[in-house]
């Protein structure tokens, strides 16, 4: 028997940010399923697809982020409570509220964005292992309030990283688009697949 067939792979759920399902958030996932990970990738946007990041803001806005949240939720209804909870910016929100109050959860991934944890009425999980990638100059990340978002829980939780990379890109981790950082990108993968093998 092959060894590592003996050890317990991570199952994540990851949500894609707001230009939709990309084929960067695809090719992200795939990267973690070669390393021997579950990955699910649920598309919360119906299919939708958007050139920038203001469409797809526009376009969850329309539906509701509410409905985007309640599509995040009905994801877990047939899969396991063992999760690793994983999240591009806007897919951040049902990653983190899952992490948070659904029971069970082995860790999460948030990428370029983090809420305080008092936003979904529960404090942060014990001994759930969190990590959160962002630039220091992202107008978003950085100038919305989230890097504090992300500092508090790191003080909250037992295990907890905040990685905090140079530049000004907010989605700078999905290969398909413009924003893309390929350095950046690469050190959040590395620390991604080490933060998971931890978990076996």
């Amino acid at each position: 028997m092959h060894p590592t067939k003996e050890r317990s792979m991570a199952e994540v759920l990851l949500f894609h940010h707001a230009q939709g399902l990309t084929s960067g958030v695809q090719e992200f996932a795939e990267t973690l399923r070669a390393a021997g990970h579950t990955v699910h990738v649920p598309d919360l946007f119906d299919g939708h697809v958007f050139d920038d990041l203001e469409s797809g803001l526009a376009y969850a806005d329309e539906v509701g982020f509410g409905t985007v949240m309640g599509r995040g939720q009905k994801t877990v209804d047939t899969l396991p409570t063992g999760l690793v909870y994983a999240g591009f910016s806007l897919g951040v929100l049902p990653a983190q509220m899952l992490a948070q109050t659904r029971p069970g959860a082995r860790g999460a991934l948030f990428y370029q964005s983090c809420v305080p944890t008092a936003e979904f009425d529960s404090p942060w999980p014990k001994g759930v292992p969190v990590q959160i990638h962002g630039m220091d100059a992202d107008p978003f990340f950085a100038g919305e309030g989230d890097i504090d978002a992300a500092r508090a829980l790191v003080k909250e939780a037992e295990h907890a990283e905040l990685f905090v990379y140079p530049g000004d890109q907010h989605l700078f981790a999905d290969s398909s688009l413009s924003s893309y950082d390929p350095a950046a990108a690469q050190l959040l993968t590395e620390r991604s697949l080490a933060f998971l093998d931890a978990l076996r």
